[in-house]
């Protein structure tokens, strides 16, 4: 049983910083691709970062420079590390991992295409 659990969110002012957690059980997909999802209020969910085998990785064009996707085999886990926080940026983030069927993708800088199909439960992030 596949189980992406995220942490780290909560409620910032504009400039700052957080770092999200999600720890991943139930298999060994923390070495593939893994990545980070977001949902603002009356939006579509979009890609935020996404990171493959090879460590190559990929990111919105909105949080390019400020935000960093990094995993830890080790630990199972994969980390968000989100500076410079904007207002804009608020929104429900998602834990993504590959699955059976999958539904979203995101492409790294290597032509690495990952795609997810298992979301975690979101945790919430607020910039004022």
């Amino acid at each position: 049983h596949v189980q992406l659990v995220e942490s780290g969110g909560g409620s910032v002012q504009g400039g700052g910083s957080l770092r999200l957690s999600c720890a991943a059980s139930g298999y060994g997909y923390i070495s593939a691709c893994m990545g980070w999802y977001r949902q603002a209020p009356g939006k579509e969910r979009e890609g935020v970062a996404a990171i493959a085998n090879d460590g190559s990785t990929t990111y919105a064009d909105s949080v390019k420079g400020r935000f960093t996707i990094s995993k830890d085999s080790a630990r199972n886990t994969l980390y968000l590390q989100m500076n410079s926080l904007k207002p804009e940026d608020t929104a429900m983030y998602y834990c993504a991992a590959r699955a059976p069927i999958n539904i979203a993708a995101m492409v790294t800088a290597t032509g690495t295409r990952c795609e997810f199909g298992y979301w975690g439960q979101g945790t919430q992030v607020t910039v004022s």
